[in-house]
Parts: structure tokens; sequence; C-alpha cells
């Protein structure tokens, strides 16, 4: 299986998701930004990159989210908590959003992002 890495951005008990645009079976839902970890790359190192590429911020990676989570038959996702410096400014996302706890229900997710989103809830709410 190969890796994907989510970032679950979080400040002032806030988390970041991102519309995706593409492809046309995801464009309009919800995700955690992040994505596939290069050859070579560690999980860490592939979320900070990704974050740059797609937000234009710096990210450092907290604690990773238990489990993981199938992406079709070939790739796994996996979600880490991460502290960011500047203002995410999307460049593969069409919108982004800052959700409380509350409201994480609230919006259409992909399906391999929604396994982590009761750890996320909690860790929100402590």
């Amino acid at each position: 299986m190969l890796l994907v890495v989510g970032a679950a951005v979080v400040r002032d008990g806030r988390v970041l998701a991102c519309r995706r645009t593409a492809p046309p079976a995801a464009a309009g839902r919800w995700e955690f930004p992040g994505g596939k970890v290069e050859p070579g790359e560690s999980p860490e190192v592939a979320l900070v990159r990704e974050l740059h590429e797609e937000l234009g911020v710096e990210g450092t990676v907290t604690v990773w989210l238990d489990g993981a989570a199938a992406i079709g038959d070939t790739h796994e996702l996996r979600v880490a908590v991460v502290a960011i410096t500047g203002e995410p400014a999307p460049v593969e996302h069409d919108a982004v959003r800052w959700l409380g706890p509350e409201e994480l229900g609230g919006v259409d997710w992909l399906e391999p992002d929604r396994p982590f989103l009761a750890e996320l809830v909690e860790r929100l709410s402590a």
C-alpha cells in the first residue's frame, strides 16, 4: 500500500477543511490537506512539503491520529495533527474553512477522511 498523509491543521480549537476541485467525483467535497509520500520521504517531511505546496504555509506535525483509512485498493491515508505558521492560501482547493468540533459533521467529507473525525472532535473538545 502506498501512503497518503493528511493534515488536521488545528488553530484556536478549530480544524482546517479544504474543498476539492478535482477529480470530478471529489469536486465540492472536503478533505484534510496533504498528499502522497514520495520515495525516500518520511511521512512528516511529505506532510510539511504538501502543506507548503497546497496552502503556502509552514507546518509542524504534533501527533499522528490513530489508524489508517483505505483509499481504493492501492493507497492508505494517515492523518496528523499539525500546527502551522502563516495564513492558508489555497492553491489546489477552491475554498478553506475553519471548523469547530460541532461543525465537523456539517460538511461533506471525502470518505477516507471520515474515520479521523471522532478522534479529532475529542481532541478539539478537550
